[in-house]
C-alpha cells in the first residue's frame, strides 16, 4: 500500500483537516520534535487504496541569513552586505528539528499533498517543504506525478473536501517574489540598520532605542507619522466668523438655520452682513425639498478593513487583531483572513454562512427574516484572484472564544449579514431661507428602512428632529441672529486605521505584513500609541524621517518602496525575472546606501540639537580598568558604560538591572565587577565590562557573563562556581549564584531554569570534590543552627544537588520570568541525559552519563 503524506501549515490545522478527510476514523501521535503531531488513516488517492500521513510545520521551515563573519558587526563594512556577502538558508528555529522532523516522516512516502496557507508566504513554504522531503521520498516511475497542491480558502467540511477533489501544484513564481522580498529586506535592512546603529550610539546617549532601525516598508511607514507631525507644529490656526439664525417653527419649537456663505476670514465683513440681517423680524422660506436617498451596505470584508475597524472600533491594534483572526481560521470560526478581494464569486454560496447564523441568540431574528425573504447580493467589489473575502463559518458565542476573539468575531459575522442585507433608506428634507439679503437652510433625515444598519447599527443615520411642514413663501419669525467667532483646528495624529489605509493607498507591505510594519516602528520607539490608538512620534522617530529627507527623500517616501512591490508582484504573475529584478534593486540602494554614508553628516547635525552626547549622559558606577577613572554607566537603551577618558564604550546585558559588585576586580584587566540581575525570583550572575566586549578565551563569546567566563582560577567564573549541566537545555552549565544568599540560587548560564535552594544557609561553596553517580560538582551548605533543616541538628552538609536525598528536599525549580523567550530552554528532555560541569582546575573532562536510574531532583527538573 502506497503512503500519501499532507503537509498543513499549523500542528491545529493539521488536526482539522485530518479530521475532516478520514470523518473521524483516524490514529495520532507526537512527531519527533514533541510539537508537531502526525494523524494517520486509510482512504483512497488516484484511485488506489493508500494509507495517509497528515503533519504539520509550525510557519516557515526555513530563514535567510548571511554566512559566517558577515553576522558580524564588527567583522565586515555593512556595504558589502549589498552585493558580496554571501546568504543561506537555514531552519528558522533549530529547536523544533523541522527538516529531520519532515524528512523522518516523508521516507518511504509516495505522493505528498501540501495543505500550506494559500497566500504567496504559503507557496515559499511549500517549497521549503519539498526541499526537505523529496530526496528521501519513493522516486517516481515513468514521469508520475507525485507533488500536489491543496486550495482552500475555509477549514469547513465541503471546503477541505473540494479542495481534496481539485488539486493542484505549487506556484513556483510565487514562491520566487518571497524569496526576493526576503533577500531584500535582509540586505537592505541589514546594512542600514548595522551603519545607522554603530554611529550613532556610539556617539549619544540617551536615543533610547536597542537598534536605530531602517526597513524598506517600515521607514515609509514612519515617514506617514512624522509627516503628519510635521504638519500639526506648522499649522497656524485662522479666526473664521459665522452668522447663525434661530427661527420659531411653533410656541415651544425652533430650528437652527446653517448660513450659505459658511465662514467668512474678515471681522468687518462679517459684522456687515450681521448688521443687513439682524433687524429682520421674519424668515421666508425660498424653497423645500424631500427626497428619498440610500447608505450603501457595506463592501465584502478583506483583511485591510478588518484591521481598520479593530483599530478604530475595538481597540484592538493591527498585530493583535490578525494574530486573533488567524486563531478564529484555524479553529474554523472564520474563512482564510488574508485577502485583498471584496467581491463573492458568483457561486459563492452565501446561504450556507447565513444558516450557520439562524439560531444565533443576537442576530437570529434578522437572519431568519433574510433568509425568509431572499438575501440581496452583495455589492460588486474588488476581485484580486486570491481569496474570497472574510467570511464566518459556524456560530459561536462569547463564552466559547472568550471576550477579545469574540468581540472580532463578532464585527466579522455582522458585516458579513450586512452585505447581504438591503441598503438604508431615509428621506432627506431641506428647507431654504432668505432674512434680509442673506441664504441660510436646514435639513433633516427620517430612517424610512433600516437595511443593513439593523444588524450594523454604529451605521445608522442619525436622528434629527424633523423639519416643519411648510412651501415657498411661508414665513417665521426669527427669534435669534448671532456672529459666532471660531478657529480652525489643526490635524490629529494619525490613528493606526488612517496609516494602514496610507499604507494600502501607496502599497508598502502586503496585507499580511502591514501590522507587522506598525507594530516594528512602535517596538523600535520611533512611536508611542496614545488614546484613540493614535500613532505620535517620538524625537528619534522625527530626527530619523528629516535626516532621511535631508539625505535622500526617496529613502523615506513610498514611492520606491511601491514600485519594487510592483516588480515583486511581476515575479509572482511570471512576468519578471527574479534575478533582474534582485539585481538591480539591489544595485539602486547599494549606491543610495554609499551616497548615505558620505552624508551622514546631515543627519548628525540633527541628531546633535535633540541628543546628549555619551560623556554627558548616564551615572558614575565602575572603574576603568585602563584609566582607573570612573565610567558612566547609560541606562537608556541600549544599556551600557561609556569612559570619556579613554572614549571607550562597552555594551551591558539588556533587560535587568546593573550595580557594581562589591568593588571586585578581573583579575584580567583589572576593570571592576558589575552585576546583572533580572529580579529577586530571576537570574543574576557578575560580568567584567572589558572581557563581556572582548571575549579573553577561544570558547567564550561576545556577551558572556563570569558564569561562562573559562579562566580556571578566578573566584567568580564557570570552573569555580559551576555544578553539573542543565537538564532543560543541550549546552547549558548549572551555576551557583554566590549573591544570592540567605535565598540561594542556581542558575543556567544559557536558559532561564534556576532552582531556588538551601533558604536560610549561612553559607554555600561549590567543592571541588564531584559526586561519585553523576560527575557534578557537590556542594558544601552551612546552615543557621536554628534554622537548619538537617536531621540530628547537623549544621554543615556536603552533597550533589542531583542525588543526595537530602539536598533533594530542599531545591524547587523555577523559569526566569522576567528573560526573554528566545533565551529560555526547550521543552524537557527524555530520561538519561548527562550533567556535565563546566572546566574544572583539574582538567577533569565534561560529565560522563549517570548511573542506570535517574535521582528523583533530575527527574523534577525533567
Amino acid at each position: 500500500m502506497k503512503t500519501v503524506l499532507m503537509v498543513a501549515e499549523k500542528p491545529s490545522l493539521a488536526q482539522s483537516i485530518a479530521k475532516i478527510l478520514s470523518r473521524g476514523s483516524m490514529s495520532s501521535h507526537k512527531g519527533l520534535n514533541g510539537t508537531c503531531s502526525v494523524h494517520e488513516y486509510t482512504g483512497t488517492f488516484a484511485g488506489q487504496a493508500v494509507r495517509f500521513k497528515m503533519t504539520s510545520v509550525c510557519g516557515h521551515v526555513m530563514t535567510l541569513d548571511f554566512l559566517g563573519k558577515y553576522n558580524k558587526w564588527d567583522k565586515v563594512d555593512p556595504a558589502e552586505l549589498f552585493s558580496q556577502a554571501p546568504t543561506e538558508k537555514k531552519e528558522a528555529n533549530p529547536k523544533l528539528n523541522m527538516v529531520k522532523f519532515l524528512q523522518v516522516e516523508g521516507r518511504g512516502c509516495d505522493y505528498i499533498v501540501l495543505w500550506l496557507d494559500c497566500d504567496k508566504e504559503g507557496e515559499n513554504i511549500c517549497f521549503e517543504v519539498l526541499d526537505a522531503v523529496l530526496p528521501v521520498m519513493n522516486q517516481a516511475h515513468g514521469g508520475e506525478k507525485t507533488v500536489f497542491r491543496a486550495r482552500f480558502s475555509s477549514i469547513t467540511d465541503t471546503d477541505i473536501c473540494n479542495a481534496m477533489a481539485r488539486l493542484g501544484e505549487p506556484d513556483h513564481n510565487e514562491a520566487l517574489s518571497v524569496d526576493a522580498r526576503q533577500e531584500l529586506d535582509l540586505r537592505i535592512g541589514c546594512a542600514f540598520t548595522r551603519f545607522q546603529t554603530k554611529y550613532f550610539q556610539g556617539k549619544y546617549g540617551n536615543l533610547d532605542s536597542s537598534l536605530i532601525s531602517f526597513g524598506p516598508c517600515q521607514t515609509p511607514t514612519l515617514g506617514f507619522c512624522v509627516e503628519r507631525h510635521d504638519k500639526i507644529q506648522s499649522f497656524k490656526p485662522e479666526t473664521y466668523w459665522v452668522l447663525q439664525a434661530k427661527v420659531n417653527t411653533d410656541k415651544d419649537r425652533s430650528l437652527l438655520l446653517d448660513w450659505d456663505r459658511v465662514r467668512v476670514f474678515d471681522r468687518e465683513i462679517a459684522q456687515m452682513f450681521l448688521n443687513m440681517t439682524k433687524l429682520e423680524k421674519e424668515a421666508q422660506v425660498e424653497a423645500t425639498s424631500r427626497k428619498e436617498k440610500a447608505k450603501q451596505r457595506p463592501l465584502a470584508l478583506n483583511t485591510v478593513e478588518m484591521l481598520r475597524v479593530a483599530s478604530s472600533s475595538l481597540g484592538m491594534g493591527p498585530q493583535h487583531a490578525m494574530q486573533t483572526a488567524e486563531r478564529l481560521y484555524t479553529q474554523g470560526y472564520i474563512s482564510y483572513p488574508r485577502t485583498e478581494t471584496t467581491h463573492y464569486p458568483e457561486n459563492f454560496d452565501l446561504k450556507g454562512p447565513l444558516r450557520q447564523q439562524a439560531n444565533h441568540p443576537a442576530w437570529a431574528d434578522t437572519v431568519k427574516r433574510l433568509l425568509a425573504e431572499g438575501i440581496n447580493r452583495p455589492r460588486k467589489g474588488h476581485d484580486a484572484g486570491d481569496h474570497p473575502p472574510i467570511t464566518p463559518m459556524r456560530s459561536a458565542t462569547e463564552a466559547e472564544l472568550g471576550s477579545e476573539a469574540w468581540r472580532l468575531y463578532e464585527y466579522i459575522t455582522r458585516h458579513f449579514i450586512a452585505t447581504v442585507s438591503y441598503d438604508c433608506k431615509y428621506l432627506q428634507s431641506s428647507i431654504s431661507f432668505r432674512i434680509g439679503p442673506e441664504h441660510f437652510c436646514c435639513t433633516g433625515k427620517t430612517v424610512i428602512s433600516p437595511g443593513f444598519t439593523e444588524i450594523m447599527p454604529w451605521q445608522s443615520v442619525p436622528l434629527e428632529e424633523s423639519l416643519p411642514t411648510c412651501q415657498r413663501g411661508d414665513t417665521f419669525a426669527v427669534s435669534e441672529m448671532k456672529m459666532l467667532e471660531k478657529q480652525t483646528s489643526p490635524p490629529d495624529y494619525l490613528t493606526e486605521a488612517e496609516l494602514i489605509t496610507l499604507m494600502e493607498k501607496h502599497g508598502i507591505g502586503t496585507d499580511a505584513s502591514i501590522p507587522v510594519h506598525i507594530n516594528n516602528i512602535c517596538q523600535r520607539n520611533y512611536v508611542v500609541v496614545e488614546s484613540g490608538r493614535r500613532l505620535k512620534p517620538t524625537n528619534l522617530g522625527i530626527v530619523l524621517v528629516h535626516g532621511y529627507y535631508k539625505i535622500d527623500a526617496e529613502l523615506v517616501l513610498p514611492t520606491i518602496r511601491s514600485a519594487v512591490e510592483k516588480q515583486l508582484n511581476l515575479i509572482a504573475q511570471g512576468k519578471a525575472d527574479y534575478r533582474q529584478v534582485l539585481g538591480h534593486t539591489l544595485d539602486v540602494f547599494k549606491r543610495k546606501f554609499h551616497y548615505f554614508v558620505d552624508s551622514i553628516a546631515g543627519m548628525d547635525e540633527l541628531m546633535e540639537v535633540s541628543f546628549s552626547p555619551l560623556a554627558a549622559t548616564g551615572k558614575p558606577l565602575s572603574r576603568c580598568g585602563k584609566c582607573h577613572r570612573f565610567m558612566k554607566y547609560i541606562q537608556a537603551k541600549p544599556s551600557r558604560l561609556h569612559c570619556s577618558h579613554c572614549d571607550e564604550t562597552y555594551t551591558l546585558p539588556q533587560n535587568g538591572t546593573i550595580k557594581l559588585y562589591k568593588e571586585l576586580r578581573c583579575p584580567l584587566d583589572d576593570f571592576e565587577l558589575v552585576l546583572w540581575s533580572s529580579g529577586s525570583r530571576g537570574k543574576s550572575y557578575p560580568l567584567c565590562p572589558y572581557c563581556s566586549n572582548h571575549p579573553p578565551f577561544r570558547d567564550m563569546k561576545k556577551g558572556m557573563g563570569c558564569n561562562e567566563c573559562t579562566h580556571p582560577t578566578c573566584q567568580h567564573s564557570l570552573s569555580m562556581l559551576g555544578i553539573g549541566q542543565c537538564v532543560e537545555c543541550e549546552s547549558g552549565v548549572l551555576v551557583l549564584d554566590p549573591t544570592s544568599g540567605p535565598k540561594w540560587k542556581v542558575a543556567c548560564n544559557k536558559c532561564n531554569v534556576v532552582a531556588h535552594c538551601f533558604e536560610n544557609a549561612h553559607r554555600v561553596r561549590v567543592s571541588a570534590d564531584t559526586c561519585s553517580a553523576c560527575e557534578a560538582a557537590l556542594l558544601d551548605v552551612d546552615f543557621n543552627k536554628a534554622k537548619s533543616p538537617l536531621p540530628g541538628d547537623e549544621t554543615q552538609h556536603t552533597g550533589c544537588v542531583f542525588c543526595d536525598p537530602i539536598f533533594q528536599e530542599l531545591v524547587e525549580l523555577k523559569h526566569a520570568a522576567s528573560c526573554h523567550p528566545m533565551h529560555r530552554g526547550g521543552p524537557g528532555r527524555r530520561q538519561g541525559r548527562g550533567r556535565a560541569r563546566g572546566r574544572r582546575p583539574t582538567g577533569k573532562p565534561s560529565a560522563r552519563r549517570p548511573k542506570d536510574k535517574m535521582s528523583a531532583l533530575a527527574a523534577y527538573f525533567v
